[in-house]
């Protein structure tokens, strides 16, 4: 017998702790998270008739109207006394009595969520339970994650004790006890820990993030992700073909991956998949999760698996997590199955002192001397001797290697000669990026370098340089 009752009104805090994320996104889930435990745990007037070890299933049946569809699809308009025809606004305050004015609510979210009155009337004019069965389903797994059920032998438990959770009536010094910031970089971990919760009645800590999905395809985006969170709940997690619009190749290909992890990074959230890229020239791959049009779940034992995945398989050495980290370790750029190239930066002085020095780019991103950036290009220019086999190529090929070496050799002069024209006093960094040429390289590396323009040089790798000055030579005759 359970015996606390959720009575905690939808205040701002709970609410934002529901929301695990941007509160003015995701502020209608948050309303559901709150509404779905009214039902499970609140006062006997409200609490839903269901006793512990409920499916999703049996909870849709007892919380819905028997006209509510019980397929994937978005229900249609069907039952006014069903509560997916209600408006968030119904669900929030005619149907329960809280301890907090419609009004005083309102400005508590308009002043701490970053809503405008307009914006949030119309969020309060939408239908929250009018979504999928994934998003319902999801809404009872984070329940689960958060601690307010236990999940085991594929039925939800009520629990004995509730989670700490935010509350007006908390310290301010207390900190989240059930969300998991794992996944977090560690300084943002202690930043959320200790200023998650308003002080004083004040929001103090304000997360902003890019987020360039647009909003039409945010749904698809979140079923992506809750059919991704089933297949690696299964053992072994098995492969996936993708059905994927690729921007690179600018049509619609199948990939069939051993899918690794997904990644908010660069204003987008990713799937690191490791198999097929779109255009074949790499095993790994990053997928845009709003590209992917369809996703099918195959099996091990399928004779269309590419080799090499089939052979990790075989070997029980599939990719894990671990294994991406460590190569975004090694150059900057998210693509990091593209090879790492050094590179040879060279800052202006004041610009430098101000804006980069004492920062963190990258783990390679080191200061150097003058003098060792002279080296770093004479080493850079050094073409070896052509070894007993190539001695026996044709001579074309011949030819094609000389060339290479005077061409090589020509750069490494003209670099020298250009450095002498720099002022030893500015500064120069050596750093590893994602860059092979300007088919294959790390798009958000070249954004971050045009950024730092005309404040930054890149002298190495020549290509790149070269491409550059291509860029810059285009931009200029447009504004000429």
């Amino acid at each position: 017998m359970v015996e606390e009752i959720f009575r905690d009104s939808p205040n701002v805090e709970l609410l934002q702790w529901f929301s695990r994320g941007s509160l003015k996104q995701n502020l209608t889930r948050a309303i559901r998270l709150w509404v779905w435990l009214r039902g499970i745990y609140g006062e006997a007037v409200e609490r839903l008739p269901i006793d512990d070890g409920f499916s999703y299933a049996e909870l849709r049946d007892v919380f819905f109207t028997r006209t509510h569809t019980k397929g994937e699809e978005i229900p249609r308009p069907h039952d006014p006394k069903c509560p997916c025809s209600k408006t968030a606004k119904n669900l929030l305050f005619p149907l329960h009595k809280i301890d907090i004015s419609e009004n005083k609510w309102k400005e508590s979210i308009i002043q701490q969520a970053d809503i405008k009155k307009p914006e949030l009337e119309k969020l309060l004019q939408k239908h929250p339970f009018l979504v999928t069965r994934r998003s319902l389903q999801s809404d009872i797994e984070i329940l689960a994650q958060l601690g307010w059920l236990e999940y085991k032998d594929n039925k939800y438990y009520r629990v004995n004790k509730f989670p700490s959770r935010p509350s007006i009536n908390s310290e301010s010094g207390d900190r989240l006890a059930t969300y998991e910031l794992n996944y977090l970089h560690e300084d943002l971990t202690t930043i959320v820990e200790n200023h998650s919760r308003q002080i004083n009645e004040i929001q103090r800590f304000i997360l902003k993030l890019d987020y360039v999905i647009p909003k039409n395809t945010i749904d698809l985006v979140e079923n992506w992700q809750y059919e991704l969170k089933q297949i690696w709940q299964q053992t072994p997690v098995p492969p996936i073909k993708l059905s994927y619009n690729s921007a690179r190749v600018g049509d619609t290909i199948d990939c069939i991956i051993y899918p690794v992890c997904i990644y908010y990074v660069q204003r987008a959230i990713y799937l690191c998949g490791y198999g097929e890229s779109p255009d074949r020239k790499t095993e790994w791959y990053n997928f845009r999760l709003d590209r992917i049009e369809e996703m099918t779940v195959l099996q091990w034992k399928d004779k269309n698996l590419p080799i090499s995945l089939k052979q990790r398989y075989q070997k029980s050495s599939l990719p894990h997590p671990d294994e991406i980290d460590l190569k975004m370790t090694q150059a900057l750029g998210f693509d990091f199955y593209l090879p790492p190239q050094l590179a040879l930066l060279r800052f202006d002085r004041d610009y430098h002192d101000r804006y980069i020095k004492n920062t963190i780019r990258h783990e390679t991103f080191e200061e150097i001397s003058y003098q060792q950036a002279k080296r770093l290009i004479q080493r850079q220019g050094k073409v070896k001797n052509p070894n007993l086999q190539q001695l026996q190529l044709k001579k074309s090929q011949q030819q094609k290697f000389q060339r290479q070496q005077q061409q090589q050799q020509l750069q490494q002069q003209k670099l020298l000669n250009i450095l002498e024209q720099r002022s030893p006093s500015d500064a120069y960094y050596q750093l590893f990026i994602r860059y092979q040429d300007n088919k294959n390289r790390d798009n958000n590396v070249i954004m971050r370098l045009r950024a730092w323009r005309p404040k930054c040089e890149v002298l190495l790798p020549w290509d790149l340089r070269q491409e550059i000055a291509d860029d810059i030579k285009k931009e200029f005759e447009l504004y000429w």
